[in-house]
């Protein structure tokens, strides 16, 4: 069996990088977490722009949602993080007008190059675009794109994009039909 030395990661974001998410951290446990669910959401997008989120003033943020890198997040109008929401957003993550993410999601922009020995960091943004809805405990891999009006199945688990007002689910997530609105 071959040996291989896994010990030499080095982390790519410097001090000011860690310091500002342990100061974002702080910030959010003492001054957001307290107001239950969406309680005092304008309070709390006030914090994410501090921060240099990128929200619309009718976007809401439940408190319970884990926010790596708010630099990293953009809300359109309406849009939805739910509770428990986690946000591992080392690149950017896009939610478009009138989406949800529904709670215990996890949207993951990174992972580690596992062909080399010292297992870098590779990050890719994720994009919601508007109209979608992401179901409950859905994990939305790196690079993904979801269209707009796509529905995505709870539990899912999302690797590849999604095309636009379709319905998929499962792990991993496969197209289950066509989304038809019915006025009515």
């Amino acid at each position: 069996m071959k040996t291989v030395d896994l010990s030499i990661y080095k982390n790519q974001f410097g001090f000011k990088n860690k310091l500002t998410r342990l100061l974002w951290n702080i910030v959010w446990l003492f001054l957001a977490k307290p107001f239950p669910r969406s309680l005092g959401n304008q309070w709390k997008l006030f914090l994410l722009r501090t921060f240099g989120a990128k929200i619309h003033s009718t976007a809401v943020v439940y408190s319970t949602v884990h926010i790596y890198m708010p630099w990293n997040l953009e809300m359109a109008e309406y849009s939805c993080l739910s509770p428990e929401v986690d946000c591992y957003n080392v690149a950017k993550i896009t939610i478009g007008a009138h989406s949800t993410v529904s709670q215990k999601t996890y949207l993951c922009t990174a992972s580690h190059d596992i062909t080399k020995s010292n297992h870098p960091l590779i990050y890719s943004p994720i994009i919601i675009q508007d109209q979608a809805w992401i179901g409950a405990s859905v994990f939305i891999g790196m690079g993904v794109n979801i269209g707009q009006g796509a529905v995505i199945g709870a539990t899912s688990s999302v690797y590849k994009n999604v095309e636009p007002w379709t319905v998929v689910g499962g792990n991993p997530a496969r197209f289950i039909k066509k989304r038809v609105i019915n006025n009515g």
